[in-house]
């Protein structure tokens, strides 16, 4: 057992048994409320990782998709179709692990290194170690030594490549950098399992205990351990049977509380001229767990903003949603596109009863439209208008027509990857959208 996890087990032992926190005297519906907030992006993560080791996969091997994203791809909510993925699970409990980086060729490409809260401790790749070729160490928190290594907050990583695709005919070119990142790493403990987000609430909460000592908070998280100190979680033998029936009830209804507060938008999502731009925290969210674990649900394993800006389109009536079977139109004028040094795409998705975004069918199989989409048509003072539909709009427009889902409601994220400071800092905004 390392130092964190008997700390954790000890902390958590101490906040119980302190007369403050005591069951009976604290609130089990707000102890479970708060659980569920902190520990969602751990589930959404865990939950991620059990479907990859379930399909072969073994922890410590990066796995590339040799495919842009398709409506089949279900396992990550908002996929983007810009970029080729690589993912692995990296176990640091048994030692360091080595990454290699492949030279990138003057391609974009990023590999975000999360812990298991979904923090952003790292991202390697075109903007922070350049276009050549390297070689990194990975070490868990515990490791003593290599002050020069990147060190990981959490025993378990997940490794996120993402790499440029310039169109279909650069498929294969794509696909030989994604397989270039390489890692080793001593074989891996059993993971602590996944579990439904909407599970019973014994379930559900054991899950959370076991990932609690699996991957233990930090010390800046000591005040929100000590919120969920009634439930008893992050101890070795968390036992729901100890609660009686009216506790019970509380609990879940506590969950409850959670699971409908998590599915509103970010707090700090800033709402202007037609479009919802992130909060300044995303990707490293420090204890805003309340944004961590709404943006779990919607956009997990986001960039932080110097990496990436995802700006979601507003309806005419300012919702996130848009649903009926008009047509939209965005029109950019000319020399006001999304300013960035690597690349811009609108992304269309369909929302989802539980709250989550996928890609979905079309006839033309097009799910994105930005500045590498080939034979966009300009107009003749050099603007470029893009059309939303259900249908196609027919004519000129179909060459810049970005297909709706056939029904129900939908979303659209415009992502800039490199943003320059006009967008960072909010000067620059897209046009809104305006229905036809």
């Amino acid at each position: 057992m390392d130092i964190r996890r008997r700390e954790l087990i000890a902390g958590a032992a101490a906040l119980l048994a302190s007369p403050a926190v005591l069951p009976a005297e604290a609130s089990l519906r707000r102890a479970a409320r708060d659980a569920c907030i902190f520990a969602s992006p751990q589930v959404e993560i865990a939950n991620v990782r059990t479907r990859l080791l379930a399909s072969g996969v073994p922890a410590g091997r990066f796995v590339s998709r040799p495919t842009l994203s398709t409506p089949a791809s279900r396992s990550v909510t908002t996929p983007n179709n810009d970029t080729l993925y690589a993912q692995a699970f990296i176990d640091l409990s048994k030692g360091p692990a080595s990454l290699s980086l492949p030279a990138l060729g003057g391609r974009y490409a990023s590999l975000a290194l999360m812990d298991m809260y979904s923090n952003n401790f790292a991202v390697l790749g075109t903007r922070t170690t350049g276009d050549d070729a390297g070689e990194f160490q990975l070490v868990g928190p515990a490791h003593q030594g290599q002050a020069d290594a990147i060190r990981s907050p959490t025993p378990w990583v997940w490794a996120l490549v993402r790499v440029l695709v310039d169109g279909p005919q650069d498929l294969d070119k794509a696909f030989a950098v994604t397989s270039g990142f390489v890692v080793k790493a001593a074989p891996s403990t059993t993971p602590a399992p996944g579990v439904a987000r909407d599970a019973p609430w014994a379930d559900y909460l054991k899950a959370v205990n076991a990932l609690l000592l699996e991957n233990p908070a930090l010390a800046t998280d000591r005040a929100a351990l000590r919120r969920i100190a009634p439930l008893g979680l992050g101890l070795a033998g968390f036992d729901p049977a100890r609660f009686d029936a009216a506790a019970a009830t509380e609990i879940a209804a506590g969950l409850a509380e959670a699971r409908a507060f998590v599915r509103l938008p970010p707090a700090g999502t800033r709402m202007q001229g037609g479009w919802s731009s992130q909060p300044a925290d995303i990707g490293n969210f420090f204890q805003d767990y309340e944004t961590r674990a709404r943006v779990a649900l919607r956009l997990l394993a986001a960039l932080p903003m110097a990496e990436a800006m995802y700006l979601g389109a507003l309806s005419p009536e300012g919702r996130h949603l848009f649903d009926g079977d008009g047509t939209w139109q965005l029109s950019f004028p000319k020399d006001r596109l999304p300013p960035v040094d690597s690349f811009w795409s609108l992304t269309m998705y369909e929302a989802t009863p539980a709250g989550q975004f996928f890609l979905a069918p079309n006839a033309i199989n097009r799910y994105a439209i930005g500045d590498r989409t080939p034979g966009l048509a300009r107009n003749a003072d050099g603007s470029l208008d893009i059309w939303v539909s259900r249908a196609d709009p027919g004519g000129a427009r179909s060459a810049n027509w970005l297909p709706a889902p056939g029904t129900g409601p939908f979303s659209m994220i415009l992502r800039a990857y490199l943003p320059r400071p006009q967008l960072l800092s909010g000067a620059y905004l897209p046009p809104p959208f305006v229905k036809i």
